[in-house]
């Protein structure tokens, strides 16, 4: 309870007979007893200190009296009664409906046919009636005067409990349902069960709305202020200025505490709430103290948020000192603590630098018993040759750090920088699309606040505390989830958008053999070349059977291959050095991907002349082979070029030894001659100069035809070629 906001006062006590029915007509109480009786009571105005009321039509808090009783109001005990303001009538259900005329009770309608009814609605506006008897729904209207027609007449599935006015509907509460009778043709349209045990409630509210009651479905929509306790409560019912109860043979009024009043109460309520709040912490009850946090008001939102963030702390390091650590960092979550104070209970987990994340240490008062929160973040720490807790200088420090790092501990941080990730991650991604803004509509204000930051993330501010905190929370995820044996995770979290420590998380990939995340992690950094050298090295290793840290995961030359497809837009030499490794284990693929990754052609064939000339001519045949119209005329001359002088070469050294044979062919003169007849993008008088006087007739032949010398070329091959003639 914060403040109190209405004072209760017995108006009225020892009533002759029981109280049935109660309503307030201006300043007077009208009861409606169970002898069939109506009696009047006014306020008591005989006392010398009683002051002239400010307003005649309120209620007076004072002792009210008998004004007067009106014997045989009613045959039967009213059931209620209400009085319609607009038209100075009382209406009441007993046996009938009755309507008197105020002040002086003279009976201007009975309506007979509503003998036996149960439970009425009136429409104010319209001047309306509907009761309900039985299984039938009757419609009166009022004609002004002194009569009351009927209108309508229904009937209905069973026995109404409770009904109102709902524009020119009604809403009626039937055995456990809701139903909406539509007062011009009596249909009838369900509208939802009330459920399985509180019987249909209908209240109509002064906007025109309807409450309707259904089991465990109704919310308070505002919190508890005040609790009046008033035993054998009966009837309830509001007058101009207070509320009205009824007890058996007494009445109370509830009557509304000016502002000014409430103020003392309340200030020394919240002061008491403030300090239970903080006894119960203090003494550990943390569920009770944010219990009661719950009850400070709105206005103190600041106040509330405060203490709840302190408790959850407290109560998050109570939980975690005694091993309940999911529970803990649901506290922790619950008390939006920065990150980096959670992370100070893991000390063996490597922090990178920062510079715009405040220092945990400036949470001590939030942390009250906790441990120090100094740590060391700057470089890599002795125990990640292992990840374990090394030996501390007591027993006692080393089993805490052990318990700290354990497995449970783990897996609770992991699921606490998890759910914090989205919203830091998303701030950062969102600072570093305005950056990218910035840049590209060249602001020449803005770009000296920016400095170069590791590969990959191009352009950092030099207070950028979005991306900073985003670079703690992933460094410290990946260190966990490899703690935890999670490797697939660390793999998938650096496929994705991260903000990893490049420096931090290198060496403890590679410290720990976790290769496939390596890689992933220069990837996203855009560490190509690093990425591709220890592909290369993984691939020699596992064509080797050296690998002993993942002996089940072998890397092939593919990897590397798959590797520079993406790279072949954005850096074609860095493409053409790293295919180099693979283009004779795997010279198609390799091929292939110069020609999805669209490198030039002409590119290509000048790097493997300077790098790989023995695989210049196989580039050129695949070239060929894939793309026969794809090759240029000088790449096809190159290719040309290539074959001749391995044909000469092949020619000089069996020369050499004495045993060339004008008619033997190699495969790669096979080629050579193939090409001269089949491509045209060669230069035939530069080859001829290149053959030998004595030699290659076939070759010679071929070119001389191609120049268009057919009879010196046919005269030629029949002589040196068909038969061998020594001379010519």
């Amino acid at each position: 309870m914060v403040h109190s906001a209405y004072d209760s006062f017995q108006l009225l006590t020892d009533c002759p007979t029981k109280i049935d029915a109660i309503e307030s007509y201006g300043s007077k109480l009208l009861l409606g007893c169970s002898d069939g009786s109506l009696r009047i009571y006014v306020s008591d105005s005989s006392g010398a200190d009683r002051s002239p009321p400010s307003d005649p039509h309120a209620l007076r808090k004072e002792p009210y009296a008998l004004e007067r009783t009106v014997a045989g109001f009613s045959k039967k005990p009213l059931i209620s009664m209400e009085v319609l303001e607009s038209r100075e009538l009382l209406l009441s259900l007993s046996e009938s409906i009755a309507f008197h005329r105020l002040p002086n009770l003279e009976t201007i309608a009975v309506i007979t046919k509503a003998k036996g009814a149960n439970v009425y609605s009136w429409d104010d506006r319209r001047g309306f009636l509907c009761f309900a008897r039985q299984k039938r729904v009757c419609i009166f209207r009022h004609d002004g005067g002194r009569g009351f027609v009927e209108v309508k007449d229904f009937g209905v599935p069973d026995t109404v409990k409770s009904m109102s006015w709902c524009g020119e509907n009604i809403c009626l509460g039937i055995r456990k349902e809701y139903m909406i009778l539509n007062a011009t043709n009596g249909a009838l349209s369900e509208v939802f069960s009330s459920g399985k045990i509180a019987p249909p409630l209908v209240v109509a509210l002064p906007s025109g709305e309807l409450i309707l009651g259904k089991i465990r479905s109704l919310r308070v929509p505002y919190p508890l202020i005040q609790t009046i306790v008033l035993p054998g409560a009966r009837r309830l019912t509001k007058s101009n200025n207070a509320v009205v109860v009824a007890l058996e043979k007494s009445v109370y009024g509830l009557f509304p505490i000016p502002l000014g009043a409430q103020c003392f109460d309340y200030c020394i309520k919240r002061f008491q709430l403030a300090l239970q709040i903080v006894q119960l912490t203090a003494s550990g009850n943390f569920e009770e103290a944010l219990a009661l946090c719950k009850l400070l008001p709105p206005e103190d939102a600041s106040l509330r948020a405060a203490k709840e963030g302190s408790i959850h702390i407290r109560y998050a390091h109570y939980l975690f000192d005694n091993g309940c650590y999911e529970e803990a960092m649901e506290h922790f979550l619950a008390s939006q603590v920065d990150i980096t104070y959670v992370l100070s209970l893991y000390q063996s987990i490597v922090l990178p630098k920062t510079t715009a994340v405040p220092e945990p240490e400036k949470l001590v008062d939030l942390s009250l018993d906790a441990p120090q929160l100094s740590r060391g973040s700057s470089g890599m720490s002795d125990d990640l040759e292992t990840f374990l807790p090394q030996l501390a200088e007591s027993d006692e420090n080393s089993a805490l750090e052990f318990k700290k790092m354990s497995h449970n501990t783990l897996m609770a941080l992991i699921k606490f920088l998890q759910k914090k990730r989205y919203s830091i991650v998303e701030k950062a991604a969102a600072e570093g699309t305005e950056e990218v803004v910035l840049d590209a509509v060249g602001d020449s204000f803005t770009s000296s606040r920016f400095k170069k930051s590791n590969k990959g993330r191009g352009n950092v501010p030099i207070n950028s505390a979005a991306r900073e905190m985003a670079a703690i929370l992933d460094t410290a995820l990946l260190q966990a989830l490899l703690l935890t044996g999670q490797s697939s995770a660390a793999v998938e979290l650096l496929k994705g958008l991260n903000y990893c420590d490049a420096k931090i998380c290198e060496e403890i990939l590679h410290k720990g053999h976790h290769y496939a995340a390596l890689l992933e992690l220069y990837r996203s950094n855009s560490m190509h070349r690093e990425a591709l050298t220890l592909l290369h090295q993984l691939v020699e290793e596992s064509k080797s059977n050296q690998l002993q840290a993942e002996p089940i995961q072998k890397f092939s030359p593919e990897a590397i291959i798959e590797y520079l497809k993406p790279l072949c837009g954005t850096d074609p030499m860095l493409v053409l050095e790293f295919s180099m490794l693979v283009l004779e284990s795997c010279p198609t693929q390799t091929i292939e991907l110069f020609l999805s990754g669209n490198i030039p052609a002409d590119l290509v064939n000048s790097y493997l002349k300077q790098h790989a000339p023995n695989m210049q001519g196989r580039y050129l045949e695949l070239m060929l082979a894939m793309n026969e119209n794809g090759i240029s005329g000088n790449l096809q001359n190159e290719m040309v070029q290539i074959y001749l002088s391995e044909v000469l070469e092949w020619y000089s050294e069996l020369s050499a030894q004495q045993i060339w044979d004008e008619k033997a062919y190699s495969p790669t003169r096979k080629k050579l001659l193939s090409a001269l007849e089949s491509i045209s993008g060669y230069s035939p008088e530069a080859l001829l100069k290149r053959l030998p006087p004595d030699a290659l007739f076939e070759e010679r032949a071929s070119l001389l035809g191609k120049m268009n010398q057919h009879e010196l070329a046919l005269s030629l091959y029949v002589h040196k070629v068909v038969y061998g003639f020594g001379s010519f």
